[in-house]
């Protein structure tokens, strides 16, 4: 039978408070002397970390290089042995671990790398600046890190994914610090990082922003511990004084003097909290339990120590056992408590009194009736705070009896308690060594238990756990595929298709059959790309149905075609143009147009595509496009459309001339081909006219007729019949451009002249009704006369002259025309003189 929970209780000199020293572990020739090494646990009921103290003495100087090579081991708390590796890369000054339980390794030049329970890392760095000043201390916390560097500057890094470091205010240091530490920003109401730097006498705590000293004069201090929470800070003065103060240093909380401790050799080794309330400062062979006024409970150990703050309490680790520490509960403490009158010790008692069949139990319950339901859930409580099965089945059991005798009452919480201590006695087994307390456990969540799990390769246990409280289960598969890639990769040549069709098709055989449709198998891809595994990747991303995370892998691995047919395959136009400009930017211009070339009608999307963005964006990718596909016709076209933007004369004329040599070279273009040429021929000539004129008129670009009619208008006679004669314009076409442009500068007597040049091949009439539209009705009378003769009449009048119109009716003999014209006629006199001329027709 167990020992009762009290055998590991002591109170306080107050009588009131009890802390308990729960044996975890018993570790006995497991762990090498901590004395002897540098030691970094991990919170949560994490590992620790352990390497030769051989470099201690350097830690703070750069004399000389470390040239000797570092090796570094894991253990978990039960003392088995996790990693051990070892390190090359200059100098280490500090490790510590992440949130997430890998181990951060910083060295002197800046490098930091950070490692998983597999040996497995990522290496970054903190820039140039660190590297040429040097690092001389650090302080790694879950989602970050401070480190120091030897100008005495101090650079924060947030999160683990090699982040650009942040300067933070200058602390003003004009030596290192005496002892600093850092409050997380996740404690810090301004949620930025604060850090606290013992000088001299007094404290400076920098942040971002400033440097504010806080006024102390009870220093140099050789430790500075905040509190879990964040609002408490410990501190212990060369002296040997203990002092806490709240963390904006506003007030006192105790004091305690370390040096009268008989038992205490040496100076103090550690100062940690013991969750919120209590310290721990530890010696040689002894760990000092001090409490909030004062009070104190030695802890003596037969080597030496190394105590883990942890949420609820403090975990001590030596060389024979792994402790937890904490204030008893008060839920334990209700049940337990000699003497206790509490309804669920009342509850407990009743419950055992049921068990041995006496009648006490049912009067106990009756007792306590009106506290029942708040003595179930004590109970309840209490049993999550107990290490033991054996009391934890017990303390449930008197729940379960009590609820019995309730009417109405919830057994939530009594059936979540149950499985969380499956749970949580699975992860405490010294085989797994998670020894998690029901607190840490609430306030870490469940997932990320199983993400410790997996990253111990403990997969088996981390899927039945996931099972068993209804999560799924991706994470644990992912990781199990990427472990299962690594594993065989040692077995596997690379080249061995047999061999990566076997591991593809276990690894979807096991999501299959557990439930994994939600796992990205890109993501597993990628790891078997990044290890070597190419055939294998290809395989798994058949498998994936997101083309969005399908297709940058292939990117990467340099499958061009294939990562192309399946953006197209997904119907996602964004996609698409992601892999053509990749492709673009990457391959060489022959390369990138020969795979389009190639990928036939299942990349004719892609071409259709290709072509739309680069009309809008990219015109030079245009016009290689065409020319690699040996589309003659739609680079013509593009040519004459750049043409059209163009102002400049020459490159306008090649263009119009490379359009010409596209069309001529498509046979079923010929009549193109020659619009061209023409085109380019009256462009040539528009140039040399505009030049030979200095400027002063301007040609270029204007139509055949416009070009001949602005020779004429500015005098250019010769010029405008050359064009003529070169671009073989019709003559009607010339005699009418001619007309217009002689009567637009009103030179009515070169108009005359060329009226009567030759016979003209439009007739007279448009030079009438020109002239007459112009205003020049007068000018129009003497053409007139050339005009066919039916037509005279009408357009004498409509040059206003009605005499000569009714003498033209009277010699043609045409009496109804000058009818008519007598109607039209606009006053009476010329009615008269017309009526006139009628009569003498009779």
């Amino acid at each position: 039978m167990a020992t009762h929970p009290t055998a590991s209780w002591q109170a306080m000199q107050d009588g009131s408070t009890f802390y308990r020293r729960q044996q975890l572990y018993s570790v006995p020739g497991k762990l090498p002397e901590l004395s002897d090494y540098i030691v970094a646990g991990c919170q949560y009921g994490g590992p620790i970390a352990l390497m030769r103290d051989s470099t201690k003495l350097l830690a703070l100087g750069r004399v000389t290089p470390a040239v000797t090579k570092a090796q570094i081991q894991v253990f978990s708390p039960a003392g088995e042995g996790l990693l051990l590796f070892s390190w090359d890369q200059g100098k280490i000054i500090k490790f510590g671990w992440s949130l997430d339980e890998r181990l951060v390794v910083l060295n002197e030049e800046g490098v930091y790398r950070v490692y998983d329970l597999q040996g497995e890392y990522q290496q970054f760095s903190l820039g140039t600046d660190a590297a040429d000043t040097g690092v001389i201390d650090a302080r790694i916390y879950g989602n970050g890190l401070v480190a120091l560097t030897s100008s005495l500057t101090l650079l924060e890094v947030k999160g683990w994914e090699g982040a650009r470091p942040l300067t933070l205010a200058n602390p003003g240091l004009s030596e290192p610090p005496h002892a600093w530490s850092i409050i997380p920003p996740d404690l810090n109401i301004s949620r930025h990082v604060e850090v606290l730097l013992s000088t001299e006498t007094t404290i400076f705590t920098v942040d971002n922003l400033e440097n504010v000293d806080q006024r102390l004069s009870r220093g140099p201090f050789t430790h500075i511990s905040p509190s879990p929470n964040g609002k408490f800070l410990a501190l212990l003065t060369f002296t040997g004084t203990l002092w806490v103060v709240s963390s904006d240093f506003q007030r006192n909380i105790t004091e305690f003097e370390t040096t009268g401790i008989p038992e205490a050799e040496g100076s103090v080794q550690q100062l940690e909290w013991c969750g919120n309330d209590a310290l721990i400062v530890t010696w040689t062979n002894l760990v000092l339990l001090v409490g909030p006024s004062g009070e104190t409970i030695p802890y003596h150990y037969g080597s030496s120590s190394f105590a883990v703050t942890e949420l609820d309490g403090v975990r001590v680790m030596s060389t024979d056992v792994c402790d937890l520490i904490q204030k008893v509960p008060a839920s334990t403490l209700s049940v337990f408590r000699p003497g206790s009158t509490s309804a669920s010790a009342i509850l407990y008692d009743a419950w055992e009194s049921f068990n041995r069949k006496s009648p006490k139990a049912d009067e106990n319950v009756r007792s306590i009736r009106p506290d029942l339901a708040k003595a179930v859930d004590e109970c309840i409580d209490a049993a999550g705070r107990e290490w033991e099965p054996y009391w934890q089945r017990r303390l449930l059991n008197a729940a379960k009896f009590g609820r019995g005798f309730l009417d109405f009452y919830n057994p939530t919480d009594f059936v979540n308690m149950g499985q969380t201590l499956k749970v949580l006695n699975a992860v405490r087994f010294y085989e797994v060594g998670i020894p998690l307390t029901y607190t840490q456990y609430d306030y870490a969540s469940p997932s990320h238990l199983i993400g410790r799990l997996t990253s111990r390769n403990m997969h088996l246990l981390a899927l039945r756990i996931s099972s068993f409280l209804s999560l799924k289960p991706d994470a644990v598969l992912k990781h199990w595929a990427c472990a299962k890639i690594m594993k065989s990769r040692a077995a596997s040549s690379g080249a061995d298709a047999s061999g990566d069709d076997e591991v593809c098709s276990a690894i979807v055989e096991k999501f299959e059959q557990l439930g994994g449709a939600d796992v990205s198998y890109a993501e597993i891809a990628k790891k078997a790309w990044e290890v070597g595994r190419g055939g294998l990747a290809t395989k798994l991303l058949d498998h994936e149905n997101k083309g969005s995370d399908q297709v940058p892998l292939l990117l990467e691995m340099k499958e061009d075609k294939l990562a192309l047919v399946k953006a197209v395959d997904s119907g996602d136009t964004d996609l698409v143009y992601y892999v053509l400009l990749h492709l673009y930017k990457r391959l060489p211009l022959g390369s990138f147009f020969k795979l389009l070339e190639d990928g036939g009608p299942r990349l004719a999307p892609a071409n259709r595509l290709l072509e739309v963005y680069a009309r809008e964006q990219n015109r030079e990718m245009l016009r290689d496009f065409y020319y690699s596909d040996d589309r003659r016709v739609e680079s013509a076209i593009l040519c004459m459309e750049e043409a059209t933007w163009m102002k400049e004369p020459n490159a306008k004329i090649s263009s119009i001339k490379a359009a010409h040599k596209f069309f001529s070279e498509d046979k079923d273009r010929s009549f193109e081909a020659k619009m061209m040429d023409d085109y380019g021929r009256l462009l040539s000539a528009q140039h040399q006219l505009d030049m030979e004129n200095d400027g002063r008129i301007s040609s270029f670009g204007l139509s055949l007729n416009e070009t001949i009619r602005l020779c004429l208008v500015n005098g250019m006679a010769r010029k405008a019949d050359k064009l003529k004669s070169d671009f073989k314009v019709p003559d009607k076409r010339f005699w009418y451009i001619k007309l217009k442009a002689l009567t637009e500068i009103r030179d009515f007597e070169g108009l005359d002249a060329f009226a009567k040049s030759k016979r003209s091949p439009i007739g007279y009439e448009p030079f009438v009704r020109h002239l007459i539209e112009k205003g020049y009705a007068k000018d129009a009378i003497a053409y007139v006369a050339r005009c066919d003769s039916p037509k005279r009449a009408d357009l004498y009048a409509d040059c206003g002259e009605w005499r000569l119109a009714g003498k033209e009716c009277k010699d043609r003999g045409d009496k109804t025309k000058l009818e008519e014209l007598r109607k039209r006629c606009p006053n009476s006199m010329l009615a008269r003189e017309l009526d006139q001329i009628l009569s003498s027709m009779k």
